[in-house]
């Protein structure tokens, strides 16, 4: 890469704290507009240029260029409390709180349409991301510590009206990774802060997405989109000990599942639109963390640096919103269940999820918009065991967080 390109993307990167809010470690936060109504009817709604997060078939809608910036920010709560204790230590010792770092999730999307058939975008966001942290001399170091994934979407995408009811869309990916995992030997021995390994490493992976969009008038209409997996493939260090303490070059690869979604979008009355949405994503591709390395020699299984089996199945979102206009201003609230996707654990502390939203569209005129939208996102509590070496932990799990978001769109 050019030093220009890898500035460019530095700058981008110091903007994108990507915080899981929704199932496993996947991002939601793609648009101020879709908070509102909790995203329901996100791949069939097109009110402005963030529908190029899901469904670049919806571009034939747009007749002039149009451009959306969005800023979210999620302040995120989780506590974990220790139920048993091996060590036979006072319980408090298991108790791990706010573990979940609060995060600034930012996207920005562009249209042009070039007739009366075809249209070109732009969309720039963050599909998956994860941050959780322990502390260093924390008892369970060996399976919590730091779980930090970042990653960053750049999709060029193009639109053809091929019927006055039907339109297709089609977008390729290119996606940057960066991710940090840290454990501790906690109860394993030795000084608890003592690291048991350090992964550092970033990567690029690329795919594409498909869409579609059926009006069977202006008032009504369905949305098909398909976002295919994306593999990425780390080379980062690692230090640790079966590295013999030595910084070695090491692989990790990462599944960013494939996501399928179908949307709605129903005027009912001339001020009132109901939208609804569902949203499956292939988790039970996520199998496992490995990092491999021929460097790794100090372990049972030869090149194996560190190997964690992950517990994932496919999860649908189901979303239902309404809208009601009210002139220059669009009111909007929405629920969704996120069904859990992972088996919970202390680095990706997964469990059912329900958002309740609200949200509002202001026109200053017919070029500028501005968007607001609150969620409250609750977990329900979860048990769950984590073992570590000989020791096996019994935890109870509760969380929930607050997102804030605001979103400017301006037409050309």
């Amino acid at each position: 890469m050019s030093k220009l390109k890898k500035t460019t993307l530095a700058t981008a990167l110091l903007l994108v704290t990507a915080q899981s809010s929704a199932a496993g470690f996947q991002v939601s936060e793609h648009s101020a507009s879709g908070l509102g109504r909790a995203f329901a009817g996100e791949a069939a709604v097109a009110d402005n240029a963030s529908v190029l997060a899901r469904n670049p078939a919806a571009m034939s809608r747009f007749k002039q260029a149009e451009l959306s910036i969005v800023g979210s920010y999620i302040a995120a709560n989780a506590d974990i409390t220790g139920v048993n204790d091996p060590n036979k230590y006072t319980p408090s010792r298991l108790d791990t709180n706010d573990i979940i770092n609060d995060a600034f999730v930012p996207a920005m999307y562009y249209i042009q349409p070039i007739n009366e058939q075809w249209a070109v975008g732009l969309a720039m966001f963050s599909g998956y991301g994860m941050v959780s942290e322990h502390e260093g001399d924390y008892a369970v170091g060996a399976g919590a510590g730091t779980t930090d994934l970042l990653t960053f979407n750049i999709n060029p995408s193009v639109s053809f009206k091929a019927t006055d009811e039907l339109s297709l869309g089609l977008g390729v990916s290119a996606v940057y990774a960066k991710a940090t995992l840290e454990r501790n030997l906690g109860d394993l021995g030795g000084s608890a802060d003592s690291p048991l390994f350090l992964l550092e490493g970033d990567a690029w992976g690329y795919g594409w997405n498909v869409g579609a969009l059926y009006e069977f008038s202006d008032n009504n209409r369905i949305g098909l989109a398909y976002r295919s997996q994306v593999d990425v493939e780390f080379e980062g260090d690692f230090t640790g000990i079966t590295s013999g303490g030595n910084k070695i070059q090491t692989t990790l690869e990462i599944p960013l599942p494939a996501t399928a979604e179908i949307s709605g979008y129903h005027k009912v009355t001339p001020k009132i639109a109901l939208t609804y949405s569902a949203l499956w994503t292939q988790w039970s591709k996520f199998t496992e963390l490995e990092a491999y390395s021929d460097q790794c020699t100090v372990t049972t299984t030869p090149t194996e640096c560190f190997k964690k089996e992950e517990n994932y199945d496919d999860n649908i979102r189901y979303a239902v919103g309404a809208e009601f206009d009210a002139g220059n201003t669009t009111l909007r609230a929405g629920f969704a269940f996120d069904e859990q996707a992972g088996e919970t654990t202390l680095s990706i502390p997964d469990t059912d999820r329900y958002w309740y939203t609200i949200g509002a569209t202001y026109e200053l005129d017919q070029t500028l918009s501005f968007d607001f939208a609150l969620a409250y996102v609750f977990t329900k509590e979860i048990k769950f065991e984590e073992s570590t070496g000989p020791f096996t932990y019994e935890f109870a799990g509760q969380g929930d967080a607050i997102i804030a978001s605001a979103q400017v769109n301006y037409r050309f």
